[in-house]
């Protein structure tokens, strides 16, 4: 049974038991019954403790209600790119999309644009992986609203058959920030669902 009802039945059942003893009270039993002012003080501090209690838990309540509902929020999301081809060189910056979807709890990762939203203002991890040919240079950066938070590159080599790499980051965002992976202009990677990924997940609100 729920604690603040419990302590309501007790509140009310003393308001009852005051009320009939105001009315005797007040019908002038007091002069037979010495010991009922003692009673009646005592039944008034035990109904304003009562009702002390019954504050203390609703403000209990609330804050557990706010901490079920912070540890409901999962956000935790992780894609590849379908295909298996060379993506770019492109002459401008271009947002790589990654439409296959490993997991996407929370929905917070859109396969058709490429962007992560974040659902919540909170501490996340982000990090995004690559392969590549050697015959073309990579350039990666991980953006947030337009501004680079990472990059990670490789130089073109002639003896180099295929390169991999990365990176990760510990990234504050607010509510609606937008996080993506931008290829630079005249560089490649490798569409692959295994290797070249971007994945991330909230650790906790702020």
């Amino acid at each position: 049974m729920n604690l603040t009802f419990c302590v309501l039945v007790l509140i009310s059942g003393l308001t009852l038991v005051q009320s009939v003893v105001e009315t005797e009270t007040s019908a002038g039993t007091q002069s037979c019954c010495p010991d009922l002012s003692l009673f009646h003080q005592e039944l008034s501090a035990v109904k304003a403790k009562l009702e002390a209690v019954e504050t203390k838990l609703k403000e209990t309540e609330s804050q557990v209600l706010v901490l079920k509902e912070k540890e409901a929020l999962k956000v935790v999301f992780s894609a590849g790119i379908l295909g298996d081809a060379a993506i770019g060189p492109f002459n401008t910056p271009t947002t790589l999309i990654y439409t296959r979807v490993i997991t996407n709890l929370g929905n917070a990762y859109n396969q058709n644009t490429g962007i992560f939203v974040a659902p919540v203002r909170g501490m996340y991890y982000l990090s995004f992986f690559y392969h590549a040919g050697g015959e073309h240079p990579v350039h990666l950066l991980l953006m947030k609203n337009n501004e680079r938070i990472l990059d990670s590159s490789d130089h073109k080599t002639l003896n180099d058959g295929a390169d991999n790499g990365g990176n990760a980051a510990f990234v504050e965002l607010q509510q609606g920030d937008q996080v993506n992976v931008q290829l630079q202009p005249n560089t490649h990677v490798w569409g692959s669902l295994y290797s070249t990924t971007f994945s991330g997940f909230l650790l906790h609100q702020v």
